[in-house]
């Protein structure tokens, strides 16, 4: 298939002369833009390919694009490259407050005796217990892995919303494991609080974790699958046994980290609940047990500066002060944040035991490493944590977000003097579809509750919204929509109609509704038609825009949507596009790789990624990448040859003011021609192709048309 691909782009090469993507900041990194990246490329990464029946067994970094180039572009690249980015953000850069100065640990820290202060950091006391804490969690989750825990870490339980991602020093040896080197310059951190960024990496984390520690192992470090008999606990205890080979974690690593990550998260929704709930003139705590919006409403605003203070040598430094420096409420960050808590509620689910992994998981919280579920301890535990943040949330979201009257989310919104919420009017794409995405993670959570049913409500409200107002007649979705003003008619967002499709995509999975299917699958090709351009594999990201501008926002939104084309939608060319493109726009965005994708130094596997040791670059994307399309046979209209209808069912007809048209080719986005012949009467019949995007060749000139 990759010869027929290559083949065909040879073919088109009279035509089309491909461009090279400049990176126009590598500065910059902003958390929710990465961790949304990243946790749609874990998504599009090994879940992908085992969907799809790939054996992961086959795959080894060092043998690039084997067994075929989709299992090695996502099973490898896709999967590790969101690992670097978690991996950078949570225990290299120090991009946010220290762990060492998270709720949990400080209050555990407090309920010790003054003679806990230096057992744990080398016996020497400093005045600060906190630190031996820490250490003595960090050194629990080793023995529980099997694993020595990595040198100069930096976790963080809440992420900061920016940073300059250049290194103030070279990479060195080791960076593997030690983690000194690779440390960001915390003077040049935007300590601002946000919770789309923290919500991002949450879920982020929450993916990782749930992956790692979906089994146990043994100390050779071989896999062994939890069958409800096997665990790594005591006998009728919960408490670790370190002497009956069983660990938590599918390896050693993954134990080690996938408790780390989870402790984060667990940390960072104890934070918010107790430090950051806005009534509008002050931040506090929000008890999910008793609220109601309707009796004052306290939720999240979406920038909250944070000043530290430096209280010893050699300890990080301990948040101060907290300043809301923008008191809106934006759906981005709420949708976010939902989508973290809902999905470590389906994790620590005290009554999931459907699988293998959730027996691995009851393991993890039953009470040891982390505690068990109210229900079976009478004391609120990480699943009720979960649980209470995202009712808080999804009712936040009810109240200051849905337009009751239109049925659809807004996208920001405050409260006045008198503490009721006043809600903006725009309806922008990007979060119209991905609160569908958070609302069908949301649901069976809270399956047999009123909330549930309000969800449910909301969710075919928001699908029914888009599908009515959003939709333009082409078939394209506007970028935003203004209540009481209407449609933004400018130039459509790769994004934007990227998002809303990969929402319709969940909107149909929420409620088996085939017109939510059906009306996602015309928006896929949709923008295949008008987006993609197959002779150099890459996608414009405005409409009729050659000059393309990539950013690690638009790029995970257009990895979740191509996955969700494929696995949802059933369209079968999702993989094959997928696999091109991200081999000519995702591997020249990202800046440095390591052994996890086949680099061993310099470039070593000739991708044009250089590694990370031995520069100031760490593993994540450039923040934009631009990229000058030269412009392209496969645009309609050109030359004043126009094909119509377009989308069209059984026959097209040609269109040209200027030459006679007697022979065509119709092409698959593969490069394989389908169909060969005449034209007659300007028109060609086409009933008997699949629904799908295809190629018209006529002589030197080739358009795009879309077959439903």
């Amino acid at each position: 298939m990759k010869k027929a691909i290559t083949i065909f782009i040879l073919f088109l090469g009279t035509f089309f002369l491909k461009a090279q993507i400049v990176i126009t900041n590598d500065n910059v990194f902003n958390t929710a833009d990465q961790m949304l990246l990243a946790n749609e490329l874990f998504e599009s990464g090994e879940p992908w390919a085992e969907a799809l029946g790939y054996n992961l067994d086959d795959l080894d970094p060092m043998i690039p694009n084997s067994p075929d180039q989709f299992s090695y572009e996502t099973g490898i690249e896709s999967y590790e490259y969101s690992r670097y980015l978690l991996n950078t953000l949570n225990g290299r850069s120090g991009l946010g407050l220290h762990m060492m100065w998270s709720p949990i640990v400080m209050a555990n820290a407090a309920m010790q005796p003054a003679s806990f202060d230096g057992q744990f950091t080398g016996g020497t006391a400093n005045g600060f217990k906190e630190d031996d804490m820490l250490m003595m969690m960090i050194g629990n989750f080793g023995a529980n892995a099997n694993f020595t825990p990595f040198a100069h870490p930096f976790p963080q339980f809440a992420d900061f919303l920016e940073g300059d991602n250049n290194l103030p020093q070279t990479v060195q040896p080791g960076f593997l494991h030690d983690f000194g080197s690779t440390r960001w310059n915390r003077s040049l951190m935007d300590k601002t609080l946000n919770l789309g960024a923290m919500g991002q990496s949450s879920s982020k984390q929450y993916l990782w974790a749930q992956d790692m520690l979906s089994a146990f192992h043994d100390s050779a470090d071989n896999g062994i699958d939890a069958d409800g008999t096997n665990s790594p606990d005591l006998p009728n205890s919960p408490m670790f046994d370190p002497n009956n080979n069983i660990f938590y974690g599918g390896n050693n690593i993954d134990g080690f980290i996938g408790q780390v990550l989870t402790a984060e998260s667990i940390n960072k929704t104890k934070f918010i609940l107790t430090q950051l709930a806005f009534d509008g003139t002050a931040l506090g705590a929000v008890d999910p047990a008793t609220y109601d919006p309707a009796n004052g409403i306290k939720y999240f605003p979406t920038k909250i500066a944070v000043t530290e203070t430096s209280v010893a040598t050699g300890l990080p430094p301990k948040w101060d002060t907290f300043t809301v420096v923008d008191p809106m409420s934006k759906i981005f960050d709420q949708w976010s944040y939902l989508l973290a808590t809902t999905s470590y509620m389906d994790m620590m689910d005290p009554n999931n035991t459907s699988d293998a992994a959730h027996l691995a998981y009851r393991e993890v919280f039953d009470g040891f490493p982390f505690p068990d579920a109210m229900q079976n301890t009478g004391t609120p535990g990480p699943y009720d944590l979960m649980k209470g943040a995202s009712k808080v949330i999804f009712m936040n979201m009810m109240a200051m977000h849905f337009n009751s009257s239109e049925g659809t989310f807004i996208d920001g919104a405050m409260l006045n003097g008198s503490g009721m919420p006043m809600m903006d009017n725009m309806v922008k794409g990007l979060n119209a579809g991905y609160v569908l995405v958070a609302l069908d993670k949301f649901i069976p959570q809270f399956t047999g509750t009123p909330l549930e049913t309000m969800a449910t409500n909301a969710l075919n409200a928001q699908a029914n919204y888009i599908i009515n107002n959003l939709k333009d007649p082409n078939g394209g979705f506007y970028n935003m929509f203004t209540i009481g003003t209407g449609a933004d008619t400018s130039a459509k967002k790769l994004m934007s109609n990227a998002a809303i499709v990969r929402g319709l995509y969940a909107a149909y999975h929420a409620t088996n509704n085939a017109t939510y299917l059906t009306e996602a699958n015309a928006g896929y090709d949709y923008i295949i038609a008008n987006f993609y351009v197959p002779s150099s594999a890459v996608f414009k990201t405005e409409e009729g825009n050659m000059n393309a501008t990539y950013t690690p926002k638009n790029l995970g939104v257009l990895a979740g949507l191509l996955r969700e084309a494929n696995l949802t939608g059933g369209k079968v060319n999702a993989k094959t596009i997928y696999t091109n493109t991200f081999d000519a726009i995702y591997n020249k965005m990202i800046l440095t790789e390591a052994e996890a994708t086949g680099e061993t130094g310099n470039d070593s596997d000739n991708d044009g990624i250089p590694y990370i040791q031995g520069g100031t670059k760490p593993f994540v994307f450039a923040a934009e990448g631009t990229l000058a399309i030269t412009a392209s046979v496969l645009d309609n209209n050109l030359d004043s040859i126009s094909v119509y209808p377009n989308p069209a069912v059984n026959t097209i007809t040609i269109t040209s003011n200027f030459r006679e048209i007697n022979t065509f080719k119709i092409i698959n986005l593969l490069g394989q021609t389908v169909i060969n012949g005449a034209i007659s009467n300007n028109q060609i019949n086409i009933s008997q192709l699949k629904r799908g995007v295809y190629l018209l060749q006529l002589k030197d000139k080739t358009l795009k048309f879309i077959k439903r």
